[in-house]
């Protein structure tokens, strides 16, 4: 029976690798039926929104979704259409794997880390007041002096159940995959309202796998130095969503960048796997990004999607190749202007060969 899943190619270099990405996934064996929809961008131009109600409209008809890097401009312009599928399927969990693979040039080796990020709250709620508004000017009223008056603002909400839910899904995650230990991380010793809440609805869902998996908290600030000296003492990572998403960048980090680094935003019912890396746009059309992240993206849909088998052996194709060394894309090359490298499709084509 083939499975249905919307195939978002996204802008920049997202068409390039989301290909790729398909291109290896039909490799695998496994009956995917795709539904391609595109957002982003040029969408916005043609359709007035870079996120059309039709596209919300497939993934909730197919549930799952794979999806390119679609651009989101600094400062001004559309707001991200990242959060906006996250607000708007209720995607609460981002989970980020990052994992050490044989060949990949990094200061660290045997990283084997999950960052597991709160994706509906904190500061990205996109709450904000700007500067001289009358929202601004109220909140500023009632800091009593703490707030210069000439300031914008943004509202961090942080509640029980979704720090309570996100949590629990990051031991439920530890549990299903063979993991240790949970390790939630906040910042309560400053902002000990809602970073103390994070933790204190942390503690009362630890209690209850307690004898199963092992947890403990840090400070956000301490957890960065204790993941560049001893990344190998910890294992599944949770926390509110601005630390997860400098986090994850910094994990990313750890095991040879973002080229590497597969993602998913999952809800109860619905799912969507993106590559963390942005859309780079002054490389699209030039065959030449790294296609490994959203490939390993793919690998965790399959798993989504029950098909373990095949995510296993479509993960250690890339593996294999990247520890080969010889079809891979420049920046796995010893040296980023070996004349060896090979493009985007190709070494998708190398991957998808070894699936045969």
């Amino acid at each position: 029976m083939a499975h249905h899943v919307t195939l978002i190619p996204g802008d920049g270099v997202g068409v390039e690798v989301s290909e790729a990405a398909r291109r290896v996934l039909d490799a695998s064996g496994v009956q995917i039926e795709w539904e391609i929809q595109e957002a982003g961008l040029a969408v916005a131009e043609t359709e007035g929104t870079p996120l059309p109600e039709r596209v919300l409209d497939s993934i909730r008809r197919n549930k799952v979704a794979l999806k390119g890097p679609i651009t989101t401009p600094r400062g001004g312009g559309i707001r991200s259409v990242n959060v906006a599928l996250r607000k708007e399927l209720d995607l609460y969990a981002c989970l980020r794997p990052c994992k050490h693979y044989r060949g990949v040039r990094s200061r660290f080796a045997g990283v084997d880390l999950v960052v597991v990020r709160e994706n509906t709250e904190d500061l990205y709620a996109g709450v904000e007041f700007a500067e001289g508004s009358p929202e601004a000017k109220q909140v500023i009223g009632l800091s009593k002096g703490r707030i210069r008056e000439e300031a914008a603002i943004s509202v961090k909400p942080i509640s029980a159940f979704a720090s309570a839910r996100i949590v629990d899904f990051a031991f439920r995650y530890a549990l299903q995959n063979g993991r240790r230990k949970v390790t939630a991380v906040a910042k309560d010793n400053i902002m000990k309202v809602t970073d103390g809440l994070f933790f204190q609805a942390a503690r009362e869902v630890a209690k209850q796998y307690e004898g199963r998996v092992e947890y403990d908290e840090w400070l956000v600030d301490a957890m960065c130095m204790q993941l560049v000296q001893k990344p190998e003492l910890y294992d599944v990572l949770v926390m509110p969503n601005l630390y997860g998403d400098i986090l994850s960048d910094l994990c990313a980090g750890l095991v040879g960048g973002l080229g590497v680094a597969p993602g998913a935003n999952l809800g109860d019912e619905i799912a969507i796997f993106e590559a963390i890396h942005g859309s780079a746009p002054k490389y699209a059309g030039l065959n030449k990004v790294n296609p490994t992240a959203l490939i390993l993206s793919g690998v965790l849909m399959l798993r989504r999607l029950g098909e373990t088998q095949a995510a296993d052996r479509v993960e250690r194709a890339v593996a294999g190749v990247i520890a080969e060394g010889k079809h891979v894309t420049y920046d796995l090359k010893p040296t980023r202007d070996d004349p060896s490298a090979v493009g985007t499709r190709e070494m998708a084509e190398a991957i998808a060969g070894r699936l045969g």
